[in-house]
């Protein structure tokens, strides 16, 4: 049971920021590594906050976990406080769609990764493949 009340509860985690996913981050640092592919900055400051971006190339990349963006393979939603969760995760998939459709109308290419495509497997080598042969067209 929960001591603080849920006003409080929604101040201390609306305060809550997250800051990289460490882990999907540095595999998909070690993907580019391992393929030779330059160019890129993390932190970059482009709406929507990317993972990673490569602005010679105007190349977004984000990588999304499977919980927290509603991946239709992965994303098991709680049993407890099912509404909230349902509410909160679906409103990420809303804001992700906005982002990806504001980043196109300002000419930008976006490219994004389930976490689960990290570890590797058809769909992963795909995407893989696809963001080269985009981040090289311009060479």
């Amino acid at each position: 049971m929960d001591n603080v009340s849920k006003t409080n509860r929604s101040r201390i985690m609306a305060r809550v920021k997250s800051s990289n996913n460490k882990s999907t981050e540095l595999a998909f640092i070690e993907i580019l590594r391992s393929e030779h592919i330059v160019g890129w900055r993390r932190n970059y400051p482009l709406y929507g906050k990317p993972d990673f971006v490569f602005p010679k190339r105007r190349v977004a990349i984000f990588i999304d976990g499977c919980f927290w963006h509603c991946c239709p393979k992965h994303c098991r939603m709680p049993t407890t406080n099912r509404k909230y969760w349902e509410t909160k995760i679906h409103r990420n998939a809303k804001r992700d769609l906005f982002v990806t459709r504001k980043l196109k109308k300002d000419g930008w290419i976006v490219i994004r990764f389930w976490e689960h495509d990290l570890k590797g497997g058809s769909a992963a080598t795909r995407k893989k493949n696809k963001m080269k042969q985009i981040i090289q067209q311009s060479d």
